[in-house]
C-alpha cells in the first residue's frame, strides 16, 4: 500500500508541473508555483529519461515584475514592524506617588448569640428528621417510596396581587426511591392505651401514602380467641378510618367508580395454624370489610403463623409494587398486623423482612408489650360468649422477650422468678418489633390498663390484657432500644465486648430460687433442739451459694469493658446484673454464717427471753470481705438508679437497694405454754344449710380456656 502510494503522488506531481508549464508565460504566479528549490530534477525524472524535463528553457525568474514587486511590498513590511518594535512604550511615573506593602486586613467573624428559643409543637412529617432523643433515632424524612428521587426544582415566586399562589401545589412531597429503604428506620415501642388509638395513627400514615398514589391497605388478623373483642374495637373503628380518607380521596363507596380506580383499596388476611385470604380482591365497600371483619372464625389450635402471612401477602400483592411508567409502582402498599403474641414461626423472620423491603412494603403491627426479660407472662381470659361463666382465668401466653438473646439474670426477690410481677420491657417482642423498624413500619405496644404512674393492680387487669403491674414512659424508653439486628450480626456484637458476653452468659443460667420464706424464727427449749433448727436452716440456703458465686464469677469477666460500654441498655444491664449478684450472694452467705455462729452458743441478754429472731439489716458482722463485697452492690445498684431514672433497670434496682443486705439477732420471749382445746358450743346450734342445688341452677356453665 505504501508502495503505490508514493507512485501515485509522484506521477500527480509531474502532470501538474507540465500543465503549470504551459500557461508559465502567462502568469509569474504560475512561474513561481512551478519553482521549489526542495525539489530535485532527479527526483522528479522517470528512471532512465532526464531529458523530458528539458523541453522547454523556462523564462529567468529575477525578470519577473511581478517577483520584484512582491520582494519590494516584503522589505517595507520588514521596515515597518522593526519600527514599531523599536518604539520605547514607557508609562508616566509619578515621583510623589507613595508604595505602601501591607498584609490583607484581617476581619473578625461576628457570631450573634441567640437570646431566644421557640419550640414549635407541630410535628414536622415531611421535612427534617423525626427523632424524639438521640441522632441514631432519627427517621428518615420521606415516608413514601419510589424508584427515582423526586427532588423539587425551585421556582421563583414573583409578587402579585392578582391571586393567591397555593405552596402546596408547587412542592411534592420528598419521595425517597424504593433501594434506598435500608436508610429508612421504623419506630418501636410507641405505646397506647387501647387498639383504637394505634388505629387512628396508621391512619395518618394511610393518607400519606395516598397522596403520593392510589394505596392497598392489607389488615392481618390473629385469629387467636384473645383478639376477639380487639376485633370488634378495629372493625368499629372502621367507619372512622374511611371516613377522614374520604375527606381527601372521596367516598369509598361510590358505585360509579371501579374497584380498581379507588384510591384506597382494603384486603383482609386472617392467621392461626393457616393463613386465609378473605378478600378475593381488595375492595373499597366498607360494608364488605365490616361483614368480613365479624365472621373471622376463631382458630384455638394456640398457633400464630404471623411471619407465614406476611410473606404470602407480600407475594400475593407484588405486582403491585411493580414500576408501571415513570411515576412508580402502580400502589403503595401497607401491612397492619394485628396480634398479641410473638409468633411461632420465628424461622421465617428474615424472609419477611427482605420480601417486605424488596417491594418498598411498611409493616404496622398493632401488638402488645413484651414482658422484660421474659417470655411467657399470663392473659386474663373472659369467655368471649356471655352464655358461659364469665369469670375471670388466667392463661399463660408467648409475648417476649424483646431481645434476641436473654440480657436479664433470673434471679428472684422472693424465691420464684416465675412468680414474681410482671413489668414491661417498653418495647414489643424482638421479631415482630425488628419488622417493623426494618421496614419503616410502627410497632405499637398497645395495653388497657397502661399507668406510667403507679403499680396496676392485679383487679384492675382489664380482660384479654397480660398481668403486668409497671409501665414506662416510652419517651424514657427510647434510648434503651434494643440492639435489631440480624442474628449472625447480633452474635458478633456480643463477641466484641466481655461485658456483653458477661451479661449474655449469666442470664442464660437456668431460673435461680432464692432462700423461700427463709427461716427466721428459732425459739429455744435446749441446746441441742436449737442446734438442729440452725442446721435445716442452713440447708435450706446451701444449695442456693454454688450459683450465685458462678453468676459472679461470669460478671466478673465484663468488668473491665465496663467504662467502654457506651450503649445505656448494656450499661444498666450489667450494673443491676452485677449489683444484684453480689447483694443476694453477701445476704446468702451472711446468713449461713450468722447461723453457724449462733449455733457456738449465743447466751440471751434477759433471763426470760427464749427466742432468736433474724432481722435484716445493713451491718454486717461476720467478715470484711462480705462488708467489701455489700459496698460494691450498693455502688453499682445506685449508679443505676442515678443514670437511669424511670426504666425497668432503675425500678428492679430500687426494689434490691430496698431490702438490707445483712442480718442481725434479736431476742425476744415466746409462749411454749400449750393452750387449752376448745370445747364445742352454741347450744347444738347447726349452721344454716345453704341452697346449692338452687345456687348451682344459677351459675352458669364454665368452659376450659383454649389454647391462646
Amino acid at each position: 500500500m505504501s508502495a503505490s502510494f508514493a507512485d501515485d503522488t509522484t506521477t500527480a506531481d509531474v502532470s501538474g508541473a507540465a500543465m503549470d508549464s504551459s500557461a508559465s508565460k502567462q502568469s509569474g504566479l504560475g512561474r513561481l508555483a512551478k519553482w521549489n528549490p526542495l525539489r530535485r530534477k532527479e527526483s522528479l525524472a522517470p528512471a532512465g529519461d532526464t531529458e523530458s524535463l528539458y523541453d522547454e528553457d523556462p523564462e529567468p525568474l529575477w525578470d519577473s515584475d511581478e517577483t520584484i514587486a512582491m520582494i519590494g511590498s516584503m522589505q517595507v513590511h520588514i521596515i515597518i514592524f522593526l519600527s514599531l518594535a523599536l518604539i520605547n512604550l514607557q508609562k508616566p511615573f509619578d515621583e510623589e506617588a507613595v508604595v505602601m506593602i501591607a498584609s490583607p486586613p484581617e476581619y473578625e467573624e461576628t457570631l450573634e448569640s441567640i437570646e431566644e428559643f421557640v419550640v414549635s409543637e407541630t410535628p414536622q412529617t415531611e421535612v427534617g428528621a423525626d427523632a424524639l432523643a438521640e441522632l441514631d433515632m432519627a427517621e428518615a424524612s420521606a415516608e413514601v417510596y419510589a424508584e427515582v428521587a423526586e427532588i423539587p426544582n425551585p421556582v421563583d415566586l414573583q409578587p402579585t396581587d392578582l391571586g393567591q399562589i397555593m405552596l402546596d401545589k408547587i412542592f411534592s412531597q420528598p419521595v425517597a426511591p424504593q433501594k434506598r429503604l435500608v436508610t429508612q428506620k421504623g419506630s418501636t415501642g410507641v405505646g397506647v392505651a387501647g387498639a383504637q388509638g394505634a388505629v387512628d395513627q396508621i391512619t395518618a400514615e394511610i393518607t400519606l401514602a395516598a397522596e403520593e398514589r392510589p394505596t392497598l391497605v392489607v389488615w392481618l388478623f390473629d385469629q387467636s380467641g384473645s383478639l376477639t373483642r380487639q376485633r370488634v374495637d378495629i372493625r368499629d373503628r372502621f367507619d372512622r378510618i374511611y371516613d377522614e380518607l374520604g375527606i381527601l380521596h372521596g367516598s369509598a363507596d361510590d358505585k360509579d367508580t371501579k374497584p380498581e380506580d379507588q384510591q384506597i383499596l382494603t384486603s383482609i388476611i386472617g392467621f392461626g395454624e393457616r393463613v386465609e385470604l378473605y378478600t378475593e380482591k381488595p375492595t373499597a365497600n366498607l360494608g364488605e370489610i365490616k361483614r368480613i371483619v365479624d365472621n373471622i372464625p376463631i382458630d384455638n389450635s394456640g398457633v400464630e403463623r404471623v411471619f407465614t402471612a406476611i410473606e404470602s401477602a407480600a407475594k400475593e400483592y407484588k405486582p403491585l409494587r411493580r414500576n408501571v411508567g415513570p411515576d412508580g409502582p402502580k400502589r403503595n402498599v401497607l401491612f397492619v398486623v394485628v396480634t398479641d403474641e410473638k409468633g411461632d414461626d420465628y424461622g421465617r423472620l428474615e424472609t419477611s423482612i427482605d420480601s417486605c423491603r424488596k417491594l418498598g412494603i411498611p409493616v404496622y403491627v398493632i401488638g402488645v408489650p413484651a414482658p422484660f426479660g421474659r417470655e411467657h407472662t399470663l392473659v386474663k381470659y373472659v369467655d368471649p360468649d356471655p352464655q358461659y361463666d364469665q369469670s375471670p382465668q388466667w392463661a399463660q401466653v408467648d409475648q417476649g422477650p424483646e431481645t434476641f438473646l436473654p440480657e436479664r439474670i433470673q434471679l428472684s426477690f422472693t424465691g420464684n422468678f416465675e412468680e414474681e410481677p410482671v413489668i414491661d420491657s417498653g418495647f414489643g417482642p424482638y421479631g415482630l418489633t425488628r419488622l417493623c423498624y426494618e421496614t419503616g413500619g410502627i410497632y405499637f405496644t398497645v395495653h388497657p390498663s397502661r399507668n406510667t404512674s403507679r403499680e396496676v393492680r392485679r383487679r384492675e387487669i382489664e380482660a384479654f390484657s397480660s398481668d403486668m403491674r409497671y409501665f414506662f414512659d416510652p419517651t424514657a424508653m427510647i434510648r434503651y432500644r434494643p440492639d435489631y439486628l440480624s442474628q449472625e450480626d447480633y452474635v458478633n456484637s456480643v463477641k466484641k465486648s466481655p461485658l456483653r458476653m458477661a451479661l449474655v452468659q449469666a442470664a442464660t443460667i437456668p431460673n435461680v430460687n432464692g432462700i423461700q420464706r427463709p427461716r427466721l424464727r428459732f425459739v429455744k427449749t435446749s441446746e441441742a433442739q436449737l442446734a438442729g433448727e440452725l442446721t435445716r436452716a442452713q440447708q435450706d440456703a446451701a444449695p442456693l451459694e454454688p450459683t450465685l458465686i458462678r453468676l459472679a464469677a461470669t460478671l466478673q469477666q465484663g468488668l473491665p469493658a465496663r467504662e467502654k460500654e457506651s450503649s445505656p441498655r448494656w450499661q444498666a444491664g450489667f450494673d443491676l446484673a452485677y449489683g444484684r449478684v453480689l447483694a443476694q450472694k453477701v445476704r446468702t452467705e451472711t446468713y449461713n454464717a450468722v447461723l453457724a455462729q449462733a449455733k457456738q452458743g449465743m447466751p440471751f441478754k434477759k433471763e426470760k427471753n427464749n427466742t432468736w429472731v433474724l432481722e435484716p439489716s445493713d451491718e454486717i458482722s461476720v467478715g470484711s470481705k462480705w462488708q467489701r463485697e455489700a459496698d460494691t452492690a450498693r455502688e453499682f445498684l445506685n449508679r443505676v438508679v442515678e443514670e437511669h431514672p424511670g426504666t425497668p433497670w432503675a425500678l428492679l434496682a430500687q426494689r434490691e437497694l430496698d431490702v438490707p443486705i445483712g442480718w442481725s439477732w434479736k431476742e425476744t420471749f415466746t409462749d411454749t405454754t400449750p393452750r387449752p382445746q376448745r370445747q364445742g358450743g352454741g347450744n347444738n346450734n347447726n349452721n344454716v344449710p345453704q341452697d346449692d342445688q338452687r345456687r348451682m341452677l344459677n351459675r352458669a356453665p364454665k368452659r376450659p380456656v383454649p389454647k391462646l
